[in-house]
């Protein structure tokens, strides 16, 4: 189980404190601020791509960034390994899959996703590593519905696995639950978690 800390507004001292008490993998969702960290913080830090990514924004992170979990398009993809191959680099990604109602939430849906798999292209990206999935529970107390999305995003990721990665064996990861919903994630097989507010307190406005 990897815990991904989300430091997303939290200033550059504070990510520091929690690298210095041992966290090492640690998730941003806005460019700029993931560069910004990047540069003033230590080398060995395992940098999460988790916001919406824009594909002129790829470029920046591309030299060191560990993690895209936030690939929600074929042509996000394109970008990516473009840019990776440009640093000489295999960069790791994780298909986002919208298993939220809010309609704000980005992510393939399942017949997007199969699509844009049945296509093949995808098999021509060399620099690019799929991981697994990602997803974003809808936002609400009632934890019946959460436990449902992540169930849907298990399975899915099992279905993936089957008819698409069969022969991959680095496609294991399932990243789902935050700080509020993280224990109902793990109980429906979660291998990331990303939480914020359990490790740095409040967020910042």
């Amino acid at each position: 189980m990897k815990v991904v800390a989300i430091s997303k507004t939290k200033p550059v001292d504070v990510v520091k404190s929690a690298y210095n008490q041992g966290h090492r993998a640690f998730g941003e969702n806005k460019v700029q601020e993931l560069r910004e960290k990047a540069d003033q913080l230590p080398g060995d830090i395992e940098w999460h791509m988790v916001g919406h990514l824009q594909s002129n924004k790829v470029k920046y992170i591309a030299p060191d960034i560990s993690m895209i979990q936030s690939v929600d398009s074929g042509k996000i993809l394109k970008v990516i390994n473009k840019e990776a191959q440009k640093n000489d680099r295999v960069i790791d990604c994780l298909l986002q899959v919208r298993i939220a109602e809010e309609e704000s939430k980005f992510g393939f849906t399942k017949g997007t996703l199969n699509e844009l798999l049945d296509s093949g292209i995808t098999e021509n990206y060399s620099n690019i590593r799929m991981r697994g999935v990602m997803g974003m529970a809808t936002f609400t107390d009632d934890m019946e519905k959460i436990a449902g999305e992540f169930r849907f995003l298990r399975s899915y990721f099992e279905e993936l696995k089957r008819d698409y990665f069969s022969g991959v064996d680095y496609f294991t990861e399932v990243s789902m639950g935050m700080t509020n919903d993280y224990k109902v994630a793990i109980d429906e097989g979660a291998t990331i978690i990303r939480v914020g507010t359990l490790i740095f307190g409040a967020r910042e406005k």
